[in-house]
This record gives C-alpha cells, sequence and structure tokens, in this order.
C-alpha cells in the first residue's frame, strides 16, 4: 500500500527548495542575459573589432588549482582503493602504500603551494639533502631514518579520496565563475578593468601602467603557472597580481599587445580631397594666309 505523502513535511520541503532553485536558476539567467557582461562575451567582442588585432584577457585564478597533482594521485588512489575493496588487487599493494604514495605527493605539492620556491632554493635544499644522508651514512643511521616514515601508517578509504577531489573542484569551479565577473582585458591603447556582471570597470591608458612577468617560481612554472603583475604609475594604486595558467603562451600575448597601437582607419581617412582641373596650356595660334610674308 503506498504511503501517504506529506506536503507539508521536510522531505517535501526540500523538494520544493531543490524545485525552486532549478526553476530560478534558468529563469533569472533568461532575465539578466543581456545585461550580464562575462569575459567569454567581452574576448568575443574584442576578437571581432576590425581595429585591435592582439589583445589578452586574464583573470586570477585561486592558488588550489596548484593541488592538480596531488587530485590526480587522489583520483588514482579512489579508483584503487575501490578496485582493493572489490578483491582486484588482493594484497599486491596495501592500503598504508597507497596512502604513504598520496601523502608524499600532498606535501610537495602544498610546499609548492605554500612557499615561493626558485632555482637557488631547490639548489640549496638538495645539497642539504646530501649533506644530511652523507652525515647519517657515516653515523649508519640511514636505515633507521627511513623507516621512521615506513612507520607512518596512512591509511584511508576510497570515499575520503573522492572527498578531496570533490572538494578541489568545487574550489577551482567558484575561481573560474568568479573569473567570469572579474578580469582584466589588455589591448594596445588600453586596460580595462572589469569587476561584477554588468559593465562596471575602468579603463587605463598604456601609459598609465606597466606589466611585469614573475615565473620566479620554478615548480610552479613547470606546472605552467606564472604571475602576471600590473604595476600602476599612481603609487596610490596597489599592485594586482594575476596567477595564470600556460604562462608562456600569455607572457608572448602580452608582450606583442604592450609592442603595438591601434589606430582608427576610418577616423584617420577623413573626407576625400577635392580634385582641382590642371589649367590647359595655351594653344598657338597659327597665322592667316594675308599676315604670311
Amino acid at each position: 500500500m503506498i504511503a501517504a505523502i506529506e506536503w507539508g513535511g521536510n522531505r517535501m520541503i526540500a523538494v520544493y527548495i531543490a524545485a525552486g532553485f532549478a526553476v530560478a536558476g534558468p529563469v533569472a539567467w533568461l532575465i539578466m542575459r543581456k545585461a550580464v557582461r562575462t569575459r567569454i562575451r567581452t574576448e568575443r567582442e574584442v576578437h571581432d573589432d576590425p581595429d585591435i588585432h592582439d589583445w589578452l584577457v586574464i583573470f586570477n585564478w585561486t592558488r588550489k588549482i596548484l593541488y592538480l597533482p596531488a587530485v590526480i594521485v587522489s583520483l588514482l588512489a579512489c579508483v584503487m582503493m575501490y578496485l582493493k575493496q572489490g578483491d582486484i588487487l588482493g594484497e599486491a599493494v596495501s592500503a598504508k602504500t597507497i596512502g604513504g604514495v598520496w601523502f608524499a605527493v600532498f606535501f610537495l605539492n602544498f610546499l609548492v603551494e605554500e612557499f615561493e620556491i626558485n632555482l637557488k632554493i631547490v639548489l640549496i635544499a638538495g645539497l642539504c639533502v646530501l649533506v644530511l644522508f652523507f652525515w647519517l651514512h657515516l653515523l649508519g643511521w640511514v636505515d633507521p631514518f627511513i623507516e621512521i616514515f615506513g612507520k607512518l601508517s596512512i591509511a584511508m578509504s576510497a570515499e575520503f579520496y573522492l572527498l578531496l577531489v570533490l572538494i578541489w573542484g568545487l574550489t577551482t569551479g567558484i575561481s573560474w565563475i568568479r573569473g567570469l565577473f572579474y578580469y582584466v582585458v589588455f589591448t594596445p591603447n588600453y586596460m580595462n578593468l572589469q569587476w561584477g556582471p554588468s559593465e562596471s570597470g575602468s579603463h587605463v591608458g598604456r601609459e598609465d601602467y606597466n606589466t611585469h612577468i614573475d615565473t620566479e617560481d620554478i615548480l610552479e612554472r613547470l606546472m605552467g603557472f606564472g604571475r602576471i603583475v600590473v604595476i600602476f604609475k599612481d603609487q596610490k594604486r596597489q599592485p594586482m597580481t594575476f596567477l595564470v595558467r600556460r604562462i608562456g603562451k600569455r607572457a608572448q600575448l602580452l608582450e606583442r599587445v604592450r609592442g603595438r597601437f591601434a589606430f582608427d582607419l576610418n577616423a584617420q581617412k577623413g573626407p576625400p580631397a577635392r580634385q582641382v582641373p590642371s589649367p590647359e596650356p595655351p594653344q598657338e595660334q597659327q597665322a592667316s594666309p594675308d599676315e604670311a610674308p
């Protein structure tokens, strides 16, 4: 027998809320789509401008996107744990081994995200590690030192790895959505600072700002990320820093944009010049027969 539906119960209230969000989202988009000025729409408008041939549109990624290697390892660990729960892997790989590898990658990724590691720091850290292991070798403590890490029992479920992936995806997704409304457009003649979903923003002339490419973090650069710093000539305005991906391509585009000027060709032509007819040369008069000698 089918149970009676409680229209005022907690489950039905939850259904009402979900249905309200499902309907309100598309309706709000249909109403605001002409007023919303997203990064994608602006880039399309700049692309269609016949007077602008080089441009660059960037936004600031969250630094949590640098955890991409740890997220990939988390996905692999999640799959392996599900396979292990299904007795497919058996005892070939233990949960502690999977957790230990994940922790090592996560710790290295944490160092990349938390600190700026340039080439000098990498060389100094590598030299210090070599000196440490040489000192431990002289004392015969290398094996006990390595066994300390082997005693770390890190065993987590597949759901935990999957939860980390979902949290990272939600964080980076929010950063990308925010970048639709907070972004910067570089053109040869000006820089457009955009904030908010509508036309709120400001124009800065090319002579009122400078740009700087920061790729000193070598590990961050190996992942394809870097920073574009905007420095204003007005010292009252603080510099703006943008973490961007594919920094190599973005840096080349920015150099092309900063090295060009855009002119309005139609404005330069003006009205056509009036043509003045040139005077005809005088014709020689022929002598009449009576005037002939």
